[in-house]
């Protein structure tokens, strides 16, 4: 899978490319009118030299003309009227994986309308040269590590739409010079480290209609003057600090206003008078010092959530709550509210079957319900931490209860197309009774929500479905929302697919127009904002292998029609060009292959590591009876494992790399790099490697007892019970903690799965296959330590961190995830994806379903349900979508220790082996499995190989079920 606008064209054959260089005498000058002019060249090279780009997504920056041989990313126009050029008016490297800074080269576009290097690792300050881009309508910085002072010079935009420079290390202020934006309808600077106070210059902002500033160290005191924005929909300003400060009065006059959300803001006073609010869908005052009573005065029909929790407010409930038609949410916890609640809140609802309503009123002073304690089976009440649950009779409503059990959100829908028939990439797109099943490769859309309307989706599902379909110009079968997500914010993060429409032929794809097309409407937000669903971000846009012809060519602005006439007009002389050629290849080959075993022999000498023994051959093959298929014990992707026997008496574990596995190259250095380093109990140790003749070996400890997913798979007679699972899990925690905080550098494994969880003879755990294993990030040179490494996507399906697999950002909370996906298989015994289905998915539906127990494997016998609750909500804890919402490795070792601690003596004894004195499977244990193999005698017992971003296309996306 590729991130689209990447070049990714094959190398053409030199015998070719040297005939069309020999007759590229014979093209035509390149007018002006086709070409870029020189100093908008020179700036895009200066570009590139500022930046890093570790996957060469810019290679095609120095081949011909920017915008005649379609450099990546560079977006050109005729101007009218025109001076005989083309001219670049967007510049699109969204989700590029660059890093570096930007440079002040950027202030050379005199015509440029876009500038997107959102969701990037890019670093250093904005140059303040953007100031000259005049004609900018729209400047997209979000996801990367700016650092440094918005400058002033940004002011002089005059044509700007849209700034988005959110979730970046911004500091400093706002810049007086911002209320010059005429023309700004988006602002959007949260998630920075922005400070002093709001100017209330940005009053003259006369269209704007979304301010986000939350999230920032802004202070000082609320500008009354932002009322003068008759425009504005919504204003966020979330956790700052506007100590000492009141909520203005004339806010509530915004009548135009959609969304108010000022928590966590040190505000205090009173609530101004909401009568006047008559569109608002959303208010969020929560977290403040506010006091008095809650307006009386009505409120808008359109309301979904009301969140005063926090406070000090006091008074009674209005009965204005009673006449909400779309209220979700409604929050006065923590307050000092008495009286009576009313039970009309939710009986005067009538609830669908989609629709649900959750009343928080903890921890007030209410001393009873007035009307009917009849309540519907979708509503919520929260009334513990009040005099009323004395009465006996209320005691149903002060129970403590949990809104959000899960932040993902169930999407379930039955389109009846037979299992497992399309071929990956292609899979069948959403069936309609108008529509057969068919297979298609879909586009892959990442989609945020940054400031919705609402607390609950689900209601409004459907009604997003038809808006974004008709935004993009789609029929509304060729959307799929495939994952809906709550983030920090709150935001709704979600994975799109976007199919071709019907055609009566076997295979589809959305032609290449429609591509372009499609990806425009994203990037230049062209897509109709809706009050309901507020601003959008866009994430990245992805295509899979089955789109590669569509990419643009990387060289050549030659048109197809002449560089065909090229060819044919000097087909006779190609062919004896390309003979001579093909023997000077093949010459070249030989010699290489000659250098290459040089290389390799003079490597031995290159390679010593103290501790690891470097083996010959001849030892190798001596120790493993001439790697006779008795001795195989396993094979994967990486190449056979044997049982073998040293001279010395001692039993290894082989791992033999298949001849020209280049991946396997790369992973055997590695694994000798970091094996070499590591000792801990809990991970596989490494006892020599052979890199001798051609061969590419490595010795490990041997393992006895087979990997967990053999012990889960039933391949053993008695499977292991509880305790025995929760101590597999500790010890598999304990060694990938050991990676995190000791290992010197730490490490990130980036393939923990069940079948790389060895089970030696006393049952103890050891983590294996380093192979595709990463340093974690050092100190820079002012001492920060990063928080990720940008790489390419390499895992196992089903048990990859769907953030990782997203932005290719690898974290320690990527390994976290992996481990929960196992914790759930030691739970249920299932695999990660089954008949369809991912485990993540289906134990989440399970435990929001109250039926958890459901899914717990039978085979383990009895258990204590309490330990398995606390497990349960530990896995799912790490398979959190929001790597900041899973906890460290560190945390998920003490809780598993607690869990231990929690149980019976005579369910944790180390002597409760299961099957103690049947320490192998049916197979001889000289038959287990290795790191990053399945057993040779019965068919893989985890399905997959490891596996790089182009291939995942061909599983599910990690954490959503399949279609």
């Amino acid at each position: 899978m590729v991130n689209f606008g990447v070049s990714q064209m094959p190398y053409a054959k030199f015998g070719r490319i040297l005939i069309i260089c020999l007759c590229l005498a014979s093209v035509p000058i390149i007018t002006n009118s086709q070409r870029t002019p020189q100093e908008e060249v020179n700036a895009l090279q200066s570009i590139k030299d500022s930046l890093t780009d570790p996957y060469t997504n810019l290679r095609n920056w120095n081949k011909g003309d920017p915008c005649t041989t379609n450099w990546t990313g560079v977006i050109c126009h005729i101007l009218t009227p025109t001076d005989g050029y083309l001219h670049i008016t967007e510049l699109l490297l969204l989700d590029k994986n660059l890093s570096g800074t930007l440079s002040p080269e950027l202030g050379r576009f005199s015509y440029m309308k876009i500038l997107d290097f959102m969701w990037n690792n890019i670093s250093g300050i904005i140059p303040k040269e953007i100031g000259n881009i005049t004609s900018l309508e729209l400047l997209l910085l979000s996801g990367n590590q700016l650092i440094g002072s918005l400058p002033e010079e940004l002011g002089k935009l005059s044509n700007l739409n849209r700034i988005q420079v959110d979730e970046n290390q911004i500091s400093g202020p706002i810049p007086l010079s911002f209320s010059n934006l005429s023309k700004a309808r988006h602002i959007h600077m949260n998630n920075n480290s922005l400070s002093g106070p709001i100017p209330p210059e940005l009053s003259r902002l006369s269209v704007l209609v979304h301010l986000l500033l939350d999230n920032n160290n802004l202070s000082g005191h609320l500008p009354p003057e932002l009322t003068e924005l008759t425009h504005l929909l919504i204003l966020q300003l979330d956790n700052n600090n506007f100590s000492g400060s009141t909520i203005p009065s004339s806010y509530g006059n915004m009548t135009r206003l959609l969304k108010l959300s000022l928590s966590n803001c040190s505000l205090y006073g009173d609530i101004p008078n909401w009568s006047n609010l008559s569109n608002v869908a959303y208010i969020d005052l929560s977290l403040n010092q506010l006091n008095g009573s809650i307006p009386t005065g009505a409120l808008s029909r359109n309301i979904t959530v009301i969140d005063l929790s926090n406070n000090t407010l006091n008074g009674i409930v209005p009965g204005s709550f009673s006449e909400l038609p779309l209220l979700q949410k409604l929050s006065l916890a923590n307050n000092l509210l008495s009286g009576s609640v009313p039970s009309s809140i939710w009986q005067n609802r009538v609830l669908n079957v989609s629709e649900r309503l959750i009343l928080d009123f903890t921890n007030n002073g209410f001393s009873n319900i007035s009307g009917s304690l009849l309540t519907p089976p979708n509503v919520t009440i929260g009334l513990q931490g009040n005099p009323l649950c004395s009465n006996r009779t209320l005691i149903q409503f002060c129970r403590p209860n949990e809104e959000h059990p899960s932040n993902s959100i169930n999407i379930t829908k039955v389109d009846g197309c037979p299992p497992r028939l399309c071929k990956p990439p292609y899979e069948y797109a959403p069936a309609s009774p108008e529509m057969p099943c068919f297979c298609a490769a879909p586009l892959y859309v990442g989609y945020r929500l940054k400031s919705p309307g609402f607390y609950d989706f689900v209601p409004y599902f459907s009604d997003f479905e038809e808006e974004l379909s008709a935004g993009l110009g789609l029929n509304i079968n060729q959307l799929a929302i495939n994952s809906a997500i709550w983030q920090k914010g709150p935001r709704l993060r979600m994975h799109l697919k976007i199919f071709p429409p019907y055609r009566n032929n076997s295979l589809q794809l959305v032609n290449e127009s429609e591509v372009l097309r499609i990806r425009d409407l994203f990037s230049g937000w062209r897509i109709k904002d809706n009050h309901v669903f507020g601003p959008f971000e866009f994430l990245n846009f992805t295509l899979s292998d089955a789109y590669a012809d569509f990419l643009p060519p990387s060289s050549s602005g030659i048109s197809k029609g002449a560089l065909a006439g090229i060819i044919l007009g000097t087909i006779a002389g190609s062919v004896v060009l390309s003979a001579f050629v093909s023997l000077l290849i093949l010459r070249r080959r030989i010699h290489k292959h000659y250098q290459l075993s040089s290389r390799r022999l003079l490597s031995r000498s290159s390679i010593k590591i103290d501790g690891v023994k470097d083996f010959t051959y001849s030892e190798m093959a001596q120790a493993t009876n001439n790697f006779d298929s008795s001795s195989l014990v396993g094979q994967g992707g990486y190449g056979k494992v044997y049982r073998g026997v040293l001279a010395d008496g001692k039993v290894v574990a082989v791992k033999r790399a298949q001849e020209g596995s280049l991946q396997g190259e790369k992973e055997f250095l590695t694994e000798i790099e970091l094996l070499s380093r590591l000792h801990h109990r809990n991970l596989v140790s490494l006892t020599g490697y052979c890199d001798d003749q051609g061969e590419q070996m490595l010795a490990y400890e041997f393992v006895s007892n087979g990997t967990l997913r053999d012990h889960l798979s039933g391949k053993f007679k008695v499977p292991l019970n509880f305790a025995m699972r929760v101590r597999t899990a500790l010890d598999a925690a304990r060694g990938i903690l050991y990676l995190h905080t000791e290992a010197n550098p730490p490490i990130f494994h980036r393939d923990i799965k069940s079948s790389n969880i060895l089970i030696d003879s006393k049952y103890s755990a050891k983590v294996a296959d380093f192979g595709l294993s990463k340093l974690a990030p050092v100190s820079e040179f002012e001492g920060n330590v990063p928080s990720h490494i940008s790489t390419v996507v390499k895992g196992t399906p089903g048990y990859l961190d769907p953030e990782y697999f997203l932005t290719h950002k690898l974290t320690d909370r990527s390994d976290v995830y992996s481990l929960g996906v196992v914790f759930l298989e030691v739970l249920t015994g299932m695999h990660p994806i089954y008949h369809g289905k991912n485990i993540v998915r289906e134990v989440n539906i399970a435990y929001n379903s109250g039926i958890v127990f459901s899914v717990i494997d039978e085979r383990m016998g009895s258990y204590p349900s309490e330990c398995v609750q606390k497990f349960v909500n530990l896995a799912l804890k790490c398979c959190k979508d929001d790597p900041d919402e899973r906890p460290s490795m560190a945390q998920v070792v003490r809780e598993l220790d607690n869990i231990l601690m929690m149980m019976p003596d005579k369910d944790s004894e180390m002597s409760e082996y299961p099957g103690k004195e049947v320490m192998s499977s049916p197979a001889s244990s000289s038959r287990m499995s290795y790191p990053g193999t399945s057993s040779s005698i019965v068919t893989t017992s985890y399905g997959f190989e490891n596996v790089s971003g182009s291939d995942l296309i061909s599983g599910a996306i990690p954490g959503v079920a399949p279609r």
